[in-house]
């Protein structure tokens, strides 16, 4: 059976762009740091979905929703003799969140392969009652809420005050998009704390063909599309997470993720800089 969708917290209705930092904030506050040192010293951040069995994620992938939403459906299926995870979107909205708490450096890196089988019609990754999407990879940074703009730290201030969660200041999404190009960064439609990073665009090849494979190096990322507030600040690593949702056109998405691996090492106390201030 797909993952089951926790209980909601209320938010208000001013901060839709928000809602998704909101869903992940739940799973890292779940989990907590001690999970993340302990995962840290298996040398494997990320639980793999190749080892379980078809059905229900492992359980160190939380799955958050927002109130009146229909859950987007995460289940491990078999596909060519391995399992792989099945992410449904169906005029819904969900993410599959993993914590973590990894340093910001040049060894950072997340690995994976996906693949989209049905994209969600409509989608505009620029505009709000477009902004779906059938496959989405997102990370979540620590970055202090003192570089941020003031109207930016105020809104963020009012929604971990709203919720009682540590709220991430900052998530960079890989998407998957039907026609937006390759390489293309942009904001999210509704927040400028989430940016969209495409990395694959349009369909891709028939049957094995139709996996593709990423390697990003998470500091260089970082720092294209944050760069310009961070500072030369590099924050803590605290979260991934997979997503999907059509919920804003009212359409249907299906995709396939096979293991993410994230390499790197188990963050310190204190944040890094690339240049003196």
């Amino acid at each position: 059976m797909p993952s089951a969708p926790p209980a909601n917290r209320s938010f208000p209705r001013a901060w839709p762009g928000l809602a998704w930092l909101l869903a992940g904030a739940l799973a890292w506050a779940v989990a907590g740091p001690a999970q993340a040192q302990a995962q840290a010293t298996a040398q494997a951040w990320l639980t793999s979905f190749s080892n379980a069995a078809p059905g229900p994620v492992p359980a160190s992938w939380h799955f958050t929703t927002l109130p009146n939403k229909n859950p987007t459906s995460f289940e491990v299926v078999r596909q060519d003799g391995k399992s792989v995870l099945k992410v449904q979107a169906d005029d819904s909205y969900g993410n599959l969140v993993h914590p973590v708490r990894v340093a910001l450096d040049g060894a950072a890196s997340l690995a994976w392969r996906w693949r989209v089988e049905r994209f969600v019609e409509g989608t505009d990754l620029r505009s709000r009652s477009g902004d779906d999407g059938a496959a989405k990879l997102c990370v979540f940074f620590a970055l202090p809420t003192d570089r941020l703009p003031f109207g930016e730290r105020t809104r963020l201030a009012l929604a971990r005050s709203a919720t009682g969660e540590d709220v991430p200041s900052e998530t960079l999404c890989y998407v998957w998009d039907a026609k937006e190009a390759k390489s293309t960064l942009l904001p999210n439609a509704f927040t400028r704390r989430i940016r969209m990073l495409v990395l694959e665009s349009g369909p891709a090849g028939a049957g094995i063909d139709s996996w593709r494979g990423e390697r990003r190096n998470l500091l260089a990322d970082y720092q294209r599309a944050f760069g310009d507030e961070a500072g030369g600040l590099q924050p803590d690593i605290v979260g991934v997470a997979i997503s999907a949702d059509a919920d804003n056109t009212e359409g249907h998405g299906l995709a396939f993720f096979s293991d993410v691996e994230m390499q790197g090492a188990p963050a310190v106390p204190q944040m890094q800089a690339t240049h003196a201030p």
